[in-house]
């Protein structure tokens, strides 16, 4: 996303995260940029029974929480750390600053968050009307072309455990499992190991 030497001259910090470490809370006041420098980060919720339901998860390179910074919102979601991780941390006005003096920086995260708004409306679509098989290929293929950045013909691994796709996905980790196998018997999914490859 924004090169570590760009976010430093406009004085960015690390954090570090130790696994399962919340590095902010919902309905906190967004007054910073953040972006993964190692590691993963989950951006989720919890409902009342408290099933998880993961927003995002977040690569190295990869920004979070935009949307609340520019609206001056707070954030509807939490951001835990899924492993060892550290964080680019940039103070909201120097961010902005860095935003206007950088251009092409700007218009690349614009493109980032149109992206994941596209991945929101196509994901709400699919949570509402198709089948946990259906929904399952469409996360898959989604970490695999436009996270992972790896051609269609290509194969992918995947790296999301059953758990994280079910909470992606708003199904439980049980139709998770049945669903995969019943791809791997029609041949959409091959499973190595019980790594799922695309």
């Amino acid at each position: 996303m924004i090169p570590e030497e760009l976010l430093k001259q406009y004085g960015a910090t690390q954090i570090l995260l130790q696994k399962k470490e919340v590095l902010f809370n919902v309905d906190t006041q967004a007054r910073y940029y953040f972006q993964v420098g190692s590691g993963k980060i989950k951006m989720n919720n919890f409902n009342e029974d408290g099933k998880e339901f993961i927003q995002g998860i977040f690569m190295t390179g990869s920004s979070f929480g935009e949307p609340p910074l520019f609206a001056e919102l707070k954030y509807p979601a939490q951001a835990e750390a899924v492993e060892d991780s550290s964080v680019w941390r940039l103070e909201k006005e120097s961010f902005f600053k860095l935003l206007r003096e950088n251009p092409e920086t700007h218009l690349e995260l614009t493109k980032v968050l149109a992206g994941r708004l596209h991945y929101k409306a196509t994901m709400v679509a699919e949570i509402s009307t198709e089948s946990p098989e259906h929904r399952l290929l469409k996360l898959i293929d989604y970490f695999k072309i436009h996270i992972h950045k790896i051609p269609k013909e290509e194969p992918y691994l995947v790296e999301l455990s059953r758990q994280q796709m079910a909470d992606l996905t708003g199904l439980r980790v049980e139709t998770v499992i049945r669903a995969i196998k019943s791809l791997e018997k029609k041949n959409m999914v091959q499973l190595k190991s019980h790594k799922i490859l695309r």
